[in-house]
């Protein structure tokens, strides 16, 4: 088991035994690297010093985003690894991302990033590189009224039509334990609250492990490896300075995101919306429906503050309230709307400038676009070949200006530092399985010749993924029959099965360990699995990141939070002083999640 009562263990392992690779940061670039490092027979040690995903793979937009907006800056290549990624992360985590097409509503107003041609050009050639033929993901246009009558609160004035072209929602925090619980199956040693104090180096000056000490206990222990990666996402700078024979130049731009979460009766929309602002400030702002909620954003403002507790303040609620209220004239949301908000940082790489929402971009002309997707048909068409459709491509590149640097993508890199660490950071959610094959070649080809192959991680699945992703849907739905043949409800039961997966029916084997008081059956075999299976230590971590209680079902969330303190606690054995502290947490989390101080100083 993947457990608190497991992890002393785990501790004293990591002081015993050599390891092929530590990885410190446990986002989803670290768990990305875990699983196929495991899986490929190395011996790995996985340090986090928060519970995993908790500094930014949590707090992401929530989707697994194919990124149509990078082609009005040209990143042909960007969006074709982003799309051929997105299918794979769907066919090795097929319970997480689920397809959900998105409507672009396109404004006649300055600044917009699309016209009526240019974003019919953009979704053809959008499908066109996610392979999409035909069928009912294909993109498709839309008149005024039609998007009207499907979003009657969405402004009208200057409203000119949109299009529809798929995208998918995806439970961030989710895929991170799934990848993390499946390199533990594969052997992995993973812990949490394990803060990497020091990176160690051998007679010869080059890495050889780390010193880290266990937050929970204050024990620290020297950790033995013949290799070191930082995957520490926004933090990669900081744990660069833990290595005293390298260059600690700062190569981190880390800007903030802020979403809302608003009652779905509030604000109605029947699908995800992507739009302009209105402000002609380069951004765009997702609105997007979830359980009974509607959520949007994001800001992307650069970021000095605390790195391990950034915060929604008033003016990035002004600004997402401004730009809302603007699309959607009858909503009137005001601060008191707001049921629960979140703020992440995103590790942006200083060198390759900005690309997320918060600069202007240069835009690819529509000439340009024309030229790419006709030579696309053509060669569908059998009319042109590889190379040509590639020099079509190559020369429109050449005739856009490149003299702005905030038109470069968000990339990743992956350095080898002077010592021998190994240094992997920048990249996209959608991207991580991807960074982490990249950065697994090297890894094998520094370790002893011939001793490990690399895992097909394209057809590897993650923990509760052994589902087949032609079929999901129906195979979900058989999951949640079974939990309904042990009585639960469909709603509890379908709510299992697409939380978990696969594992769903290790957590219908729970059922007669009966309940936790204050909680249902379905409630309490959830929790009892999350804390067998999936090293929740906190209720904090259960109601914010095992599940989504804490931004999305709020409304239960008030009745159940202090039975899930009482349960863990008895589960545990927590003593008065230790559950009156993860209670002030859990209760401190919520207010800041629900603005409460914020909401105080209102006029």
């Amino acid at each position: 088991m993947f457990s608190f009562r497991e992890r002393s263990k785990m501790i004293r392992k990591l002081g015993e035994q050599p390891f092929d690779l530590v990885i410190i940061g446990g986002g989803i670039t670290g768990a990305g690297v875990a699983l196929q490092a495991a899986a490929s027979g190395l011996s790995v040690a996985l340090l986090e010093m928060q519970d995993f995903s908790e500094g930014t793979s949590s707090r992401s937009t929530k989707l697994v985003h194919g990124g149509l907006r990078y082609l009005k800056t040209f990143d042909v290549e960007v969006v074709a690894d982003t799309v051929s990624e997105r299918a794979i992360i769907q066919g090795i985590a097929p319970h997480i991302p689920k397809a959900d097409p998105m409507i672009l509503p396109i404004f006649d107003e300055p600044g917009s990033t699309f016209n009526m041609f240019s974003v019919k050009v953009a979704m053809d050639l959008y499908d066109h590189l996610a392979g999409i033929t035909g069928g009912k993901y294909a993109n498709y246009m839309l008149s005024k009224e039609e998007i009207l009558e499907r979003e009657p609160q969405l402004e009208a004035d200057g409203l000119l039509g949109g299009g529809v072209y798929l995208d998918y929602r995806n439970n961030d925090a989710r895929l991170v334990i799934e990848n993390i619980k499946r390199a533990v199956d594969d052997g992995a040693i993973a812990v949490s609250r394990m803060k990497v104090e020091e990176i160690i180096h051998d007679e010869q000056g080059k890495v050889s492990g780390v010193k880290a000490t266990d937050i929970l206990n204050d024990v620290t222990v020297s950790i033995d490896s013949r290799l070191v990666i930082n995957t520490a996402g926004p933090w990669s700078d900081f744990v660069n300075k833990l290595d005293k024979k390298i260059d600690h130049k700062p190569h981190m731009r880390p800007t903030k995101g802020v979403h809302l979460v608003v009652d779905g009766e509030k604000l109605k929309v029947p699908q995800p919306t992507y739009f302009d602002t209105g402000e002609n400030d380069g951004r765009m702002i997702f609105v997007i429906p979830r359980e009974s909620k509607t959520y949007f954003g994001t800001t992307d403002t650069d970021y000095q503050g605390d790195f391990n507790h950034p915060t929604v303040e008033q003016a990035d609620v002004d600004y997402l309230l401004k730009i809302v209220n603007r699309r959607y004239p009858d909503a009137n949301l005001s601060i008191n709307d707001i049921e629960a908000a979140w703020a992440g940082l995103r590790p942006l790489i200083s060198e390759a400038g900005g690309d997320y929402n918060g600069t202007k971009k240069e835009k690819i002309s529509d000439e340009n676009f024309e030229k790419i997707i006709n030579a696309a048909k053509d060669y569908d068409a059998g009319k042109q070949s590889r190379p040509e459709v590639e020099k079509t491509i190559t020369d429109a590149a050449k005739e856009e200006p490149k003299d702005n640097p905030s038109a470069v993508s968000r990339g990743s890199d992956l350095t080898i530092a002077e010592d021998g660490l190994l240094i992997l950071s920048g990249g996209k959610l959608t991207d991580y399985r991807l960074m982490a094959t990249g950065a697994m070649k090297e890894i094998i080809g520094l370790l002893p010749n011939g001793k490990y192959k690399l895992i097909d991680s394209e057809k590897y699945p993650v923990s509760g993924g052994e589902i087949n992703p032609a079929s999901v849907d129906e195979e979900l739905k058989a999951l949640a029959k079974k939990g309904e043949n042990l009585g639960l409800s469909p709603d509890d039961a379908k709510f299992i099965a697409d939380l978990f997966g696969s594992n769903a029916e290790k957590v219908f084997a729970l059922k007669d360990q009966g309940t936790f008081e204050g909680l249902s059956l379905a409630e309490s075999m959830s929790l009892r699995y999350a804390m067998e299976a999936e090293m929740t230590l906190t209720p904090v971590d259960y109601l914010l990141r095992r599940t989504n209680y804490m931004l999305f079902i709020s409304h239960r969330l008030m009745e159940i939070k202090d039975a899930v303190v009482d349960a863990m606690a008895g589960y545990f054995g927590w003593d008065t002083n230790t559950k009156n502290a993860y209670q002030l947490e859990l209760d401190k989390q919520i207010s800041e999640t629900q603005l409460t101080d914020l909401k105080k100083h209102q006029i």
